[in-house]
């Protein structure tokens, strides 16, 4: 059964560029409103110290902090 209320999680990687917030941090990914269940397993990201934006090693997805 597909959920479509707002608890229903975001697929996991489904996106190659995701924009953060400071109020996202510590950053991770999967984050954890991905399902983690088809993906990685969860690494942190040390975006503050690499300039704003960060690359997860697993999956390539970009992350980039915007405030």
């Amino acid at each position: 059964m597909l959920r479509t209320d707002a608890t229903a999680q975001k697929p996991a990687n489904a996106e190659r560029i995701y924009e953060v917030r400071r109020a996202d941090l510590p950053l991770c990914c999967p984050t954890p409103e991905m399902r983690l269940w088809n993906s990685h397993p969860r690494v942190y990201l040390p975006i503050e110290n690499e300039g704003g934006q960060s690359t997860c090693p697993y999956c390539g997805a970009k992350y980039l902090l915007v405030d």
